[in-house]
């Protein structure tokens, strides 16, 4: 049994598989919500946000990869979306990815491997989201992103808007080689960056904040002639 109960969204129209998803991940301890349909999926994912989805790709209403970009880009939402599909195209995988998914089972798929995937999604946000936003933490920092607080040994750090998207983004990226050009297209939904330059300028600002030697950073790590890889 989890100690801390992951809420699962799990949107699916087949009514056996459904049932067989929820039963299994609700005797796993999870706290497991349905949906039906892609319209159901996101009015809910709204009301009150999931740790992760489990989305199927065919649906009524809108489809999978409609509700996956209306989480990412109408939401802003970060929770793990896993994809579900009976389709095996690499079109459909790609598209899938391209639109904000952080990975993609086929079925029919073995329930184990399914929940080894899920587990993994939710490491990859240490376990903890509130809602929308995740809660990262890194060295004595935490990063709260439903409250849009920065804590230090529980003292608020003031952030801009920008350098707050930016180290949402980094934070949900650990250990990934992020292109200049990347980190401004994400950051661009929520502010008003103007060029990847602005990049090199709002990196800067963080590392004095959270980076004990700004000159020597240990979590925003420069990639020569790439970006920037952040280090938890």
């Amino acid at each position: 049994m989890r100690k801390t109960k992951s809420r699962l969204l799990v949107v699916e129209d087949d009514p056996a598989l459904l049932r067989g998803l929820v039963d299994k991940f609700r005797s796993e301890g999870y706290e497991v919500r349905v949906a039906c349909d892609g319209h159901s999926a996101i009015d809910q994912a709204d009301e009150d946000p999931p740790d992760l989805v489990l989305l199927d790709v065919m649906l009524p209403g809108c489809d999978g990869f409609e509700v996956c970009r209306a989480l990412r880009d109408d939401s802003g939402f970060t929770m793990p979306i896993i994809m579900l599909t009976a389709r095996g195209q690499e079109r459909d995988v790609v598209r899938g990815l391209n639109l904000g998914a952080d990975d993609y089972i086929t079925k029919p798929f073995r329930i184990a491997e399914l929940h080894a995937r899920i587990q993994a999604a939710l490491r990859r946000t240490n376990g903890r989201t509130l809602g929308s936003r995740a809660v990262y933490e890194f060295g004595n920092w935490v990063l709260d992103c439903r409250a849009q607080q920065l804590r230090c040994e529980g003292n608020i750090v003031e952030l801009t808007s920008q350098e707050f998207s930016f180290l949402t983004l980094f934070a949900a990226n650990p250990h990934r080689a992020l292109t200049r050009e990347a980190i401004l297209r994400a950051a661009e939904k929520r502010s008003s960056l103007s060029g990847v330059r602005t990049v090199d300028r709002c990196v800067k600002n963080l590392r004095a904040k959270i980076e004990i030697d700004p000159k020597h950073p240990t979590h925003i790590i420069t990639i020569r002639d790439v970006g920037y890889r952040f280090a938890p």
